[in-house]
This record gives structure tokens, C-alpha cells and sequence, in this order.
């Protein structure tokens, strides 16, 4: 396999999908068509969930969703992106406490409610239903305080989660906003509540799914919430059940699972989280798939201003040619 050692990766929320690149091109000048070829086309839920998700994101800042459905009132896919953007104006809106942020939350409720009706079969819906459950922290919305189906997991949106896994189960996007959610409460012990419940997620997904990542999320989230304050968080990426978790993601989803169904924030959780626990070799597989792309978490988190990307990025080479040089000195290493 040539892989390009000497490349500089690059972030791109399109990853691999050359495809979505293309749309998203498309969206930045303004227009709308390439997008609605490209999700008419689209026929696997989770590469839909994916792309709209992404395609949101872009569009968010833009006229352009509202545009299109000025223009095909009656689209079906239009509804649900209209619903997606307004999610996503909300929760940018509470990331940077905006004075609008209860208004817009509101608006993309109305929104994502209108489109489980416009669109039933669809999961999306249901899953930006679940991402406005981050807003309300204090669970005054009695859908957000659902029993869970186990009786050491928190109450939570557990029905609109049900609702998402009715129409695509172990949809990957619908159990990150589960997680969100329960990171949003605050205290450590909520932190627990997480990692019960990512470990239960992926004790419940059948090989190949994206939810055995879950568990790695979650240590990432730790070690992010106790940097500074504990030099022993050094140490957990090479805990044994740092390790097993490495191990288990490893073996049970990427093993299994299609190169075009990974995404990229998965592989570089994944290769991060072989590298900390001194699995190079192992590591070395996942960078390789990566090729050209790379995203900033959770590589920030392992440096001194999270908020700077250029330093997680050189974190990112160090650790890929570290596992690299290892996996070069293999003598059974295949390529």
C-alpha cells in the first residue's frame, strides 16, 4: 500500500466520500442542486444520517437550504434539511451563549417534529430531535426524561432514541447524541452515567457497527475533563481496560466493517487510542485506511492549547510515524 509518509493530512468533514466533497463544493458558492442529486441518490441510512449531518453543518451558516425549499416546497429531503440546519443554528447558538439560543432551540424542535411527520421512515428526524435533548440540562421536557431500558442507566430521551433505532438500528449518530446528552448534565458521576451507557451500547451492537467505538469517546471525554488536574490520566491510555477497549473497538468494528462505512472521526479515535495504549502496530492499520484525512479530536486533547489544531495535527504525524516506524520493523507486516 503507498502511503504517502511524507504528506501532510488534511481535515475534511467529506473524508473519503468524494462524492459528498463535491456537493458540499457545490453548496459553498451557493447552490443547492448538487446536494439534492446527491441525497437523492442516497439510499443506506447511515450514509444518509451522515450526509445530511454534514451537509448541515456547511449549510448552517448559509441561505441555501431555504432556497431550495423555496424553490421544491414539497421535497421531502428539503424538510429534513431544513430541520438539520435548524438544529444546528441552535446548538452553535448555545455553544456561544447567543441571546437567541431558547428561540432558535424552539424553532428547530417545530422543525424536526414536522419532519418526522413529512418524512416517517427516515431516522434523521428523530435524530436531531435527540441532539436539542443537550439543551435541556434541567430535563423540564418530559420526553427527555424517559425510563431506560436497563435499570443502571440514567433516565434520558431514551423514546426518541428507540424511535431513530426503529428505522435505522445502531444508527451511529443517534447513540453520540445519547452521549452528548449525558455529558451535558455535568458532574463526574454523570461522566460515569456515559461510560455505562457507551459500554452498553456496544455490548448491544452486532459486529461491524460504529458503536463499539463508543467507549473510546467517553475516555477521551475523561481524560479531557481531568487534564491538569491529574497527572495520573497520563497513565489510562495503557490501563487495561484503556487497552481492552483498543482492542475490542479493533476487533469488533474495524475488522468487520466496510472501508466506506468508517468514519473518519471513528479511525482517528481508534488509532488514537491504540497508539496510547502502545498498540503501534495495531495503530499502524488504522493510519493507513486514514490516508490523506485526519480530524482534530481527539489529538487536541493530548496537547497544551486545545484550542489550537495545527499543534494536535503534529501530534497526529508523531503518533502515525511512531506506529508506523513500528509497524515497518514487523517482519511479518503485510501491506
Amino acid at each position: 500500500m503507498a502511503r504517502g509518509d511524507g504528506a501532510r493530512p488534511a481535515y475534511d468533514p467529506a473524508g473519503h466520500d468524494t462524492e459528498l466533497r463535491a456537493a458540499l463544493q457545490d453548496l459553498r458558492t451557493g447552490r443547492w442542486m448538487a446536494m439534492r442529486d446527491l441525497l437523492e441518490r442516497t439510499t443506506a441510512w447511515w450514509q444518509w444520517t451522515a450526509r445530511t449531518q454534514v451537509l448541515a453543518a456547511a449549510a448552517a451558516g448559509t441561505d441555501v437550504v431555504r432556497a431550495w425549499r423555496a424553490e421544491e416546497p414539497e421535497s421531502v429531503p428539503a424538510a429534513v434539511m431544513h430541520a438539520r440546519v435548524a438544529v444546528e443554528r441552535a446548538l452553535r447558538a448555545r455553544r456561544e451563549s447567543h441571546r437567541r439560543t431558547h428561540e432558535l432551540w424552539i424553532e428547530a424542535w417545530d422543525a424536526s417534529h414536522t419532519a418526522t411527520r413529512i418524512a416517517e421512515p427516515d431516522p434523521v428526524p428523530w435524530v436531531c430531535l435527540l441532539a436539542l435533548a443537550q439543551l435541556d440540562a434541567g430535563l423540564s421536557w418530559e420526553e427527555h426524561r424517559v425510563a431506560a431500558p436497563e435499570p443502571t442507566l440514567p433516565v434520558g430521551p431514551w423514546g426518541l432514541l428507540a424511535e431513530a433505532g426503529k428505522r435505522d438500528p445502531c444508527n451511529r449518530e443517534a447513540h453520540h447524541r445519547m452521549l452528548q446528552f449525558l455529558y451535558a448534565r455535568g458532574s463526574s458521576g454523570r461522566l460515569a452515567e456515559a461510560a455505562g451507557y457507551a459500554q452498553w451500547a456496544a455490548a448491544s451492537a452486532p459486529p461491524g457497527s460504529a458503536l463499539h467505538v463508543l467507549p473510546l469517546y467517553v475516555r477521551v471525554e475523561r481524560y479531557r475533563r481531568g487534564a491538569g488536574q491529574d497527572a495520573a490520566l497520563d497513565l489510562h491510555w495503557v490501563a487495561e481496560d484503556a487497552t481492552r477497549e483498543a482492542q475490542e473497538a479493533l476487533d469488533t468494528w474495524f475488522a468487520r466493517s466496510g472501508t466506506a462505512e468508517r468514519s473518519p472521526l471513528d479511525l482517528n479515535h481508534l488509532a488514537h487510542a491504540l497508539w496510547g495504549a502502545l498498540r503501534f502496530r495495531e495503530a499502524a492499520r488504522v493510519f493507513d485506511v486514514l490516508g490523506p484525512y485526519w480530524t482534530p479530536l481527539p489529538w487536541v486533547h493530548r496537547t497544551t492549547d486545545p484550542g489550537d489544531p495545527a499543534r494536535a495535527l503534529e501530534v497526529f504525524l508523531q503518533a502515525r510515524a511512531r506506529c508506523r516506524a513500528a509497524a515497518d520493523d514487523d517482519p511479518g507486516r503485510r501491506f
